[in-house]
């Protein structure tokens, strides 16, 4: 469980880790579980642009993990610009062209799971498209339920103390341990 809270703690927003008490150290109290899902769209004449959001009314932390923007089936052999619109740290939209693909020279872009937190919107500024963007959505939740099964083991824990104390070492005097035999 360490390994998979210390993987997701960058994942997590500034405000999310003061709340899990973990900014500095990897003090979490709460369980962490962590889920992620398959995104995809597609770019076109038709559909110039996509937003990905998430309901305002969630808990969990949301991360659009974009892995790969290709030109598929259909495309011509034009310049499509993809721009990207999301909000920056000081909480202002933005938008930043982040693809530039053509038929003949770059069919497709590797991302490397450029992380965005939603709400983000993709636009075919220029071209035909289809452009197809796909990545993952991850979503990291914090729990401050404890599971059935984990307070049963701490109940029997307790019993199994009250059964089998552990009682401290009587001192032995003079020598502990028999003369050695040569």
């Amino acid at each position: 469980m360490a390994a998979g809270t210390a993987a997701a703690l960058p994942f997590l927003s500034q405000e999310s880790r003061l709340r899990a008490g973990g900014v500095g150290g990897l003090r979490i109290p709460a369980p962490v579980t962590m889920d992620s899902f398959f995104f995809g769209c597609e770019l076109s004449g038709r559909t110039r642009s996509f937003t990905f959001k998430v309901e305002e009314e969630d808990d969990a932390e949301h991360m659009l993990a974009l892995t790969m923007l290709c030109l598929t089936e259909g495309a011509k052999d034009e310049c499509n610009v993809v721009e990207v619109v999301a909000r920056n740290r000081d909480h202002q939209e933005i938008a930043v062209p982040v693809a530039n693909l053509r038929l003949s020279c770059q069919p497709m872009l590797s991302l490397d799971d450029f992380q965005l937190q939603p709400p983000v919107t993709f636009r075919l500024r220029s071209g035909s498209g289809p452009v197809r963007i796909t990545g993952r959505h991850q979503i990291v939740t914090l729990s401050n339920d404890i599971s059935e099964e984990d307070s049963e083991e701490e109940g029997s824990e307790e019993e199994e103390a009250k059964l089998c104390p552990i009682l401290p070492a009587k001192k032995q005097r003079g020598r502990p341990w028999p003369p050695l035999v040569n």
